[in-house]
């Protein structure tokens, strides 16, 4: 208990101008019981240590952290004033820099808090420093309720930015809208109001900003750089897609409604990989090596006049190697390569071999022979696309005046072939035998448009593959259907492939495998990764940051879960996924590779299959 006759408390380790820890109310001589309360703040160093940046501000922030002024702490009452309802006034004291724990910074404030201040609900923090800085958390001790935690997790910039004062809620403050204590709830709603940029410019996102708005698939293609590189926008009535992270930037001149392209693609600060994810998995340095071995594998395997060669091609990945060009064994490529493929040096060449598969090692052959090639349809990189069969026949919703007839190529006759001795066609339906792989209307629409490529050996069709469940509990195929729409003076083709032992029919088998085989692979990079798993989950994220603010229980709840999606799908938008990019140049679709994914975004999916047990069900 102390006696003051002054209007303010302030901190014991400061006297002078400086700003002190100040109370929230006056009083006269009388007595008013404090509480010493202390703030540990924890902040990530950069990587290479403190001194990393040998710069002008950073010598001015270093001598700020030795005289005490690196960050202002203000704590921040739950409650309004009893009696006048209107906000308490903030106590506030600067941190000094306490020293090095781990790979953290430590600084410490310390506050005489008087018992008429109520709880604490928030804490607001400046960063005196003229670089930014990440906070992981602050720690409050002294309080009578024990410890309380308040996780930052968060960039903070200099207090020269705009909107740089931040408000971070105590942890244990977790609470709906409706039960947000009187005194937290005007920042809440600001808070809100910040992340959504209101009332911000329509420019260009700056990398400080902390900006979560909504745009289309608009930047992928490159229109003012060559026609050929133009691509529709993906979001709305004709290609609905997701929502992507607005980055402001402006349109190009040849086509209004596409977006220019950056080197660098804007997305909320907190959203950016931290430093060391950065140094553990660096996108731009895989990109690299990607694009030094892409062309040597092209030039090796395949000619472009030729197509795929044949099959034991794949075989010399993992025997042979490729020659790669000269790289910097002590720079970033060389410091990669070894984690992503198998690099032996020689004395005259660099020779990249891939890994071998461990089912591969134990069978060259396995993946195209049927016990595993239906095996992996459950066990594989893809099992989210066999499903039931529970109509037949299997037929098509596309327009038959446009893709031709509906009904599958595989008929009653044929499965009934397969199955003999098992049960009949009516039995395999009834008691649920029957699974399938179909990319039909997914992909046939794209076909004839993938087959006029001129810059890529690639073709494509429409295809079903049918598979039995066997009494001994394991899936057998009975039919590949593969189609080509009509087109080009040609009318509709369809053929269903089965087992067969004879040379020929044995071979076209293995084809049709292979086909069946590279359109699994392709939907599961397009849909069941890119498009479901990433492209999908951006709105979700935006509209978690823009609709629930820090302090509710499910905004806690999701916010683990979106930990560096939005960087990796900024990447992908600037290396992969856009025009001329890594997809396009690997996989069958080609440039439509992307487009098709908006196809099967809007025949398929569903919010509310997305999840287990649903999905399962729902197949």
């Amino acid at each position: 208990v102390k006696r003051h006759s002054r209007t303010s408390f302030r901190s014991r380790r400061h006297t002078g101008g400086e700003i002190k820890a100040v109370s929230g109310q006056s009083t006269s001589a009388g007595v008013i019981t404090t509480t010493t309360v202390k703030a540990v703040i924890t902040v990530q160093m950069t990587v290479g240590g403190v001194l990393s940046n040998l710069s002008i501000t950073r010598a001015f922030d270093d001598l700020g952290d030795l005289l005490g002024k690196s960050l202002l702490l203000e704590l921040v009452s739950a409650e309004t004033d009893p009696v006048t309802g209107i906000t308490k006034p903030t106590i506030k004291d600067y941190a000094h820099r306490l020293g090095q724990k781990a790979d953290d910074l430590q600084y410490l404030a310390e506050f005489e808090v008087p018992e008429n201040f109520g709880s604490i609900g928030a804490i607001y923090i400046t960063n005196e420093h003229h670089k930014e800085m990440f906070v992981e958390s602050v720690l409050l001790e002294g309080l009578p309720i024990g410890p309380v935690t308040v996780t930052c997790e968060s960039w903070i910039q200099s207090k020269r930015e705009k909107n740089a004062k931040r408000v971070f809620f105590l942890d244990k403050v977790a609470c709906l809208p409706k039960d947000t204590p009187s005194g937290l709830k005007a920042l809440r709603e600001k808070e809100l109001a910040i992340l959504r940029g209101d009332g911000a410019p329509d420019v260009p996102r700056k990398k400080i900003d902390r900006i979560y708005d909504y745009d289309v698939y608009n930047d992928l293609g490159d229109p003012d750089k060559d026609p050929e590189l133009a691509r529709p926008v993906l979001g709305g009535k004709q290609h609905p897609y997701p929502r992507r992270c607005k980055t402001g930037r402006p349109r190009t001149e040849a086509d209004p409604l596409s977006e220019t392209r950056s080197s660098d693609v804007y997305l909320p600060r907190d959203e950016a990989f931290s430093e060391v994810k950065n140094l553990s998995f660096s996108f731009k340095t895989v990109y690299s090596v990607l694009h030094a071995v892409v062309p040597s594998l092209e030039t090796t395997l395949i000619d472009k006049d030729l197509g795929f060669p044949y099959f034991t091609a794949i075989d010399s990945l993992y025997n042979e190697g490729v020659n790669l060009p000269q790289l910097d064994s002590k720079g970033p490529l060389g410091n990669v390569l070894p984690r992503i493929l198998k690099a032996i040096e020689d004395a005259q060449n660099s020779i990249l071999r891939f890994e071998t598969p461990e089912m591969i090692e134990r069978d060259k052959f396995g993946w195209i022979r049927d016990e595993e090639f239906c095996r992996q349809t459950l066990a594989g990189l893809n099992p989210l696309s066999i499903r039931l069969v529970t109509e037949w026949p299997m037929m098509s919703t596309l327009d038959p005046e446009v893709y031709g007839p509906a009904e599958s190529a595989i008929t009653t006759e044929i499965v009934e072939e397969e199955i003999r001795g098992f049960c009949t066609l009516d039995e395999a339906l009834k008691n649920k035998k029957l699974f399938v792989l179909d990319y039909h209307d997914v992909f046939l629409p794209y076909v004839n448009k993938v087959r006029d490529i001129k810059t890529m050996r690639t073709t494509l069709y429409g295809s079903r593959t049918l598979m039995f469940l066997t009494p001994t509990g394991t899936l057998r195929p009975l039919a590949i259907e593969l189609v080509r729409p009509p087109g080009n003076g040609k009318p509709q083709w369809k053929k269903a492939f089965t087992p067969c032992w004879d040379a020929t029919g044995a071979w076209l088998w293995k084809l049709a495998k292979v086909h069946a085989l590279a359109h699994d692979s392709g939907y599961h990079q397009l849909v069941s990764h890119w498009l479901r798993t990433h492209a999908c989950t951006e709105p979700y994220i935006l509209a978690t940051n823009r609709q629930l603010s820090k302090m509710h229980p499910i905004y806690n709840l999701l916010h683990p879960h979106f930990r560096y999606t939005m960087e990796i799908n900024g990447l992908a938008r600037e290396a992969l996924i856009n025009s001329n990019g890594t997809i396009e140049a690997c996989f069958s679709p080609g440039k439509y590779s992307i487009e098709l994914s908006s196809v099967a975004y809007d025949l398929q999916w569903r919010f509310d299959h997305e999840a287990l047990p649903a999905d399962l069900i729902a197949r």
